[in-house]
């Protein structure tokens, strides 16, 4: 399906793959988008659930890409809660949707990642190499340290490359036409010209501000001048980085657990290996397979009469992520390549060429060049690691009791965390008032804000639940103090006030201003005429480009969105600069760029340009077209419930 989607490039066939792909869903038609759902899914897709704890794993992960964006760009520090928006919650869960729409096509179409190419896109991860090359020993310990094995990360890594397969090809089959590259290069290269009158900010509005509606305007208002509700919390604290672990075990300890993870410690042999792939053509028919065994055995043939297998693999090879590298696989273990290959590679002795082997991507002649045997690692080796792993699991073990025991005693006296604190030897420690949008320290993180404005924490009175703070690091609070949201008294915001009432009666007379000049053009007075008559100065701007900074961004935005101007009717607009500034702009005329005085290289990079962006649609409508056509139901509660 990829090879055929690959080798065509018309809208029309994308349309018609779209369509059978779309009919094939048809029948299961699309839900409302809100949808309540009674289990513990978030969401929904066709066979699929997207559970809660996936939604929270990609949802911590964008926030945490987002803040660090921020703090990049802005450098400062960034509130988290500005995430807890629906908004950005459905942003991340419409992508998992789409995601999760795409894998099920792919299972519909028969799509699958090729081994080859999950195992090159692993190996090309920097975390997983030494010296620039992939270390299976240090993509194991990688993986450990991060809690994964290697089947569940090739899982992942299978899914992401599976998403991305059919959009690709999709993509592909956007093309720009040379009349579409040009129709772009008219509107890209376009000169303006307009001329403008600024209407500068007028002085403050004169006339005294009486305390009546100083009153009235207050009273309207009052929501904006609001303290708002704060609480202080008292919390308990466990963490298990900050626990004593005292016990300091002997090496017969360690020896007995080195035995039993013994495997861990041994690296499996591994062959240095290089292929030629012959690919089966046509439709794979028995003539086709032959072809491609004859052409395989040709070269067996050649290499072992003395041809150098590399410089044959740039020639001949049909693997294109190897080829030219004279075909070189790197350093393979069992487990790593189809089970045909891995017979074939494993039997070879060392400087060896094998027979062709079929596998699943066409016939390939094996080089065996070098072998490095398995090696188990000493006990004195591992000591060091060993130890640590004793202490982090000794600490994890201390922790897993502590909180559990917490958990059961703030449970068990819901109105106090004494009893807790006296039992596990903790301190109950408070932090100032603060807003629901957080405080300092503790108070920061997003979710004790949530839980300390809680029904259970604030109404009831009750201890919140354990907080997860971060990895094996919870918290327990309670109430220690409420203050209600409260008006500030007008006395202490009467100069803001005032201030505010002056701003708007000026704004006002500003707008009122501009309007009304605006209204005169193009009925008695054109631009000069006004000018004239109302002291304005008119400036003019020659071969504007549309992407110009100056004189003015907003000038030049809506220069390029004004009508072109007719013979006979002049083309205005009333342009809001901000700050109580206006400007009338009349658009002169307009000047197309010309496509034929370009050179081949620039009409090349507008076209890549355009093409990019055509295939950013045609895949947007594409993914727009399965999701249509794909049952979808969201619970909107349990979404809402979800915090970094």
């Amino acid at each position: 399906m990829l090879q055929l989607l690959r080798g065509k490039k018309s809208s029309l066939f994308v349309k018609i793959v779209l369509g059978v792909i779309v009919l094939g869903f048809s029948f299961f038609g699309i839900e409302s988008y809100f949808v309540a759902n009674t289990n513990t899914n978030v969401a929904k897709v066709g066979g699929s659930a997207i559970s809660e704890q996936e939604f929270t794993q990609r949802y911590n992960r964008t926030v945490q890409a987002e803040m660090q964006r921020m703090k990049q760009q802005f450098g400062a520090n960034v509130n988290a809660s500005m995430f807890q928006t629906p908004e950005f919650k459905h942003r991340v869960l419409d992508d998992l949707v789409n995601e999760r729409v795409l894998l099920e096509t792919n299972d519909k179409l028969g799509i699958v990642v090729p081994v080859e190419r999950l195992r090159n896109e692993i190996q090309k991860i920097p975390a997983f190499q030494n010296e620039g090359a992939f270390d299976k020993d240090q993509y194991k310990q990688v993986l450990a340290a991060n809690g994964m094995s290697p089947q569940s990360f090739e899982d992942d890594m299978r899914k992401d490359i599976g998403r991305t397969l059919l959009p690709a090809q999709i993509a592909s089959t956007a093309i720009a036409t040379d009349a579409e590259v040009d129709a772009y290069l008219r509107l890209r290269d376009q000169r303006r010209d307009f001329r403008y009158a600024k209407l500068d900010k007028p002085a403050a509005a004169q006339g005294e501000v009486k305390d009546d509606e100083i009153d009235a305007w207050y009273k309207q208002h009052q929501a904006e001048f609001m303290v708002p509700e704060r609480v202080a919390v008292e919390y308990l604290e466990l963490d298990a980085s900050k626990l004593e672990i005292d016990q300091k075990p002997d090496d017969n300890v360690l020896k007995e657990r080195y035995e039993k993870a013994k495997s861990r410690y041994v690296s499996a042999e591994q062959r240095l290996a290089s292929h030629i792939l012959v690919k089966v053509g046509g439709k794979g028919a028995p003539e086709d397979q032959k072809a491609a065994l004859a052409k395989a055995e040709e070269i067996e043939k050649q290499l072992k009469s003395g041809k150098d297998f590399a410089a044959l693999a740039k020639q001949e090879s049909a693997d294109l992520g190897s080829k030219n590298q004279g075909g070189d696989l790197g350093w393979l273990d069992r487990g790593t390549t189809e089970e045909a290959f891995e017979t074939a590679l494993f039997a070879l002795g060392k400087g060896e060429v094998s027979q062709p082997v079929l596998t699943s991507e066409g016939y390939h002649v094996i080089e065996l060049r070098d072998v490095r045997p398995g090696k188990t690692r000493s006990f004195d080796e591992v000591k060091p690691d060993l130890l640590k792993e004793y202490a982090d699991s000794e600490r994890e073990r201390v922790y897993s009791d502590k909180a559990g025991r917490l958990t059961e005693l703030t449970y068990q006296n819901p109105s106090t965390l004494e009893t807790a604190a006296k039992e596990l030897g903790l301190t109950v420690q408070k932090t100032d008032l603060f807003a629901r949008t957080g405080g300092q320290g503790i108070a920061a993180n997003p979710a004790v804000a949530k839980a300390a404005f809680s029904d259970g924490v604030l109404v009831q009175n009750n201890n919140s639940d354990p907080i997860d703070l971060s990895p094996n690091h919870i918290a327990v609070l309670r109430i220690a103090e409420h203050k209600p949201a409260t008006p500030k008294p007008l006395d202490e915001v009467r100069d803001v006030v005032r201030t505010r009432i002056v701003a708007e009666r000026t704004a006002k007379q500003a707008k009122d201003r501009a309007d009304a000049l605006y209204a005169q053009l193009g009925k008695d007075k054109t631009l000069d005429t006004l000018a004239a008559s109302d002291n304005l100065k008119i400036e003019e701007q020659k071969g504007i480009g549309r992407d110009a900074a100056t004189p003015d961004s907003r000038l030049v935005a809506a220069a390029f969105s004004m009508a072109r101007p007719a013979q006979d009717k002049a083309s205005y607009r009333l342009v809001d600069l901000g700050g109580d500034s206006y400007a009338l702009v009349q658009l002169t005329a307009v000047a197309d760029g010309d496509p034929s005085k370009l050179d081949a290289k620039t009409r090349e990079a507008a076209r890549n340009t355009l093409q990019q962006q055509m295939s950013m649609s045609v895949t947007r409508e594409f993914v727009d077209a399965l999701r249509k056509a794909t049952k979808v139901s969201i619970s909107e509660s349990k979404l809402q419930d979800q915090s970094p």
